[in-house]
């Protein structure tokens, strides 16, 4: 389930747990005081958006969600290790960027060393602790769920965007076919990178992927990103 508010509210999850939202959240500022408050509920899912708040309480699908993220990161953790890419985070990182008026939970996000060591992405730290990652990373990922088509493929498509990270890549696997986009960013939006024969290439990681899946033993899809160096792109220097 997915929430949208504007307003304070004070949300139940059953009879002895509630969740307020307090006016200051609604403000950039206020929205990081909250969301990284030792009482804030651990896991849970929440966007800003230019003052607006969202919730998303639903649990991931194994077959359409979990299993496509497991599939993605079996590959790019060990090329970003081999290739001393610079950080990648998987879900659950909180990612702010405050001129864009963005804070929310990717399914992934990495960055070049060199965006780290320009400054470009840093560390919010809370206490001595490091809570959240802020600035413009290189790369971001969601995966589609029922309850996050229309955040995944519009709000934060138009919020990236705004917060000028050079590649989104979009991911839906709930139908018969697997919609795999690498969007690029430019001047006017994004704009999907070409496929051939299911082979779309990246610029971030300078690789060309697909997905593709298959069932398991127990009847589960099992995805493999599968991955070659694009021969029209070099070899990236850190």
């Amino acid at each position: 389930m997915t929430v949208v508010t504007a307003a304070p509210i004070v949300w139940e999850f059953g009879a002895s747990k509630r969740l307020t939202i307090p006016a200051a959240a609604h403000t950039y500022a206020g929205f990081l005081a909250w969301v990284t408050a030792d009482d804030f509920p651990e896991k849970l899912r929440v966007t800003f958006d230019d003052g607006m708040v969202e919730l998303d309480m639903s649990e991931e699908a194994i077959d359409s969600h979990a299993e496509v993220k497991a599939g993605v990161y079996r590959t790019l953790l060990p090329l970003v290790a081999e290739e001393d890419f610079g950080r990648l985070y998987s879900d659950g990182v909180l990612l702010c960027n405050q001129a864009a008026e963005l804070a929310t939970n990717p399914d992934g996000v990495a960055a070049h060393w060199k965006t780290l060591k320009a400054g470009k992405v840093t560390f919010i730290e809370f206490g001595g602790v490091k809570r959240a990652l802020d600035g413009t990373p290189d790369w971001v990922m969601e995966i589609v769920s029922d309850s996050s088509i229309k955040k995944d493929a519009i709000t934060l498509r138009a919020v990236y965007h705004r917060a000028g990270i050079p590649e989104y890549w979009l991911i839906d696997a709930r139908g018969d076919t697997i919609e795999f986009q690498i969007l690029n960013w430019r001047r006017t939006g994004y704009c999907a990178a070409p496929s051939k024969d299911g082979w779309t290439p990246s610029k971030v990681f300078g690789r060309a992927f697909r997905l593709v899946r298959k069932q398991d033993r127990l009847g589960t899809w099992l995805y493999t990103l599968e991955v070659r160096r694009d021969a029209s792109k070099p070899k990236a220097r850190q």
